[in-house]
This record gives structure tokens, sequence and C-alpha cells, in this order.
């Protein structure tokens, strides 16, 4: 059982950055933690995932350069930071997880979203 949950968001400005956290508890080494968006009106995305055992990451395309995921195993936390955003980034952030290998939709376990808002 694991449970999951984002802090994090915010309103900002297009350019700035922002760095969400995903905090779990029960015992996470044994997963990869990932981050899912929803904007306005699309469907669920994935950004990234991370091994929480081995550090490993993913990333979406789109994701490359901008977003960086990192984890900190003594805090059973995974991070997102997010560089010159864009009022396109604005959405709900979900942390999820599934098991040893990166989180798809149907993952089984979703925090329970942080929002975040680009815009001047």
């Amino acid at each position: 059982q694991l449970q999951l949950v984002e802090s994090g968001g915010g309103l900002v400005q297009p350019g700035e950055s922002l760095a969400l956290s995903c905090a779990a508890s029960g015992s996470a080494l044994d997963y990869a933690i990932g981050w899912f968006r929803q904007a306005p009106g699309k469907e669920r995305e994935g950004i990234s995932c991370i091994s929480m055992r081995n550090g490993h990451t993913v990333y979406a395309s789109f994701a490359k350069g901008r977003f960086t995921i990192s984890r900190d195993t003594s805090l059973n936390s995974v991070y997102l930071r997010m560089d010159n955003l864009r009022p396109n980034d604005t959405a709900v952030y979900y942390c999820v997880a599934d098991g040893r290998q990166c989180p798809t939709l149907a993952a089984k376990y979703w925090g329970p979203g942080t929002q975040v808002t680009v815009s001047s």
C-alpha cells in the first residue's frame, strides 16, 4: 500500500520556475514514481518518472530540458522542478506509482493533485 501527497503548486508568471514535491508513505523504495498532469479540457499525460531504488529517470519528449525529476530516499520523496514555465503548462499535477516500472494512466496509486497555474 502506498499513499502519495503532492505539494508546491501555485500561481506563477510565464518564464518562472516551480518545484513540486511528492511525499510517499509506505515502502516507496520498491516503486518507480512518476508525475502526470491534466490540463483543462485535455487528457492526463505522463511527464516523467524515477526509480526510487536506482534513480533511473524517464522523460516525455515535451518535458526534456525544462522539467527535472529527482528523489530523496531518506525522505521517501520525489520532486519535479519545472523551469521556464508557459501558460500551457497550466494543469493539475499528480504524483503516481504502480510498481517498479514507470506508472501508466492505469496506475494504482495517485495523489490528490496540486494545481499549477501559469499566467501573467
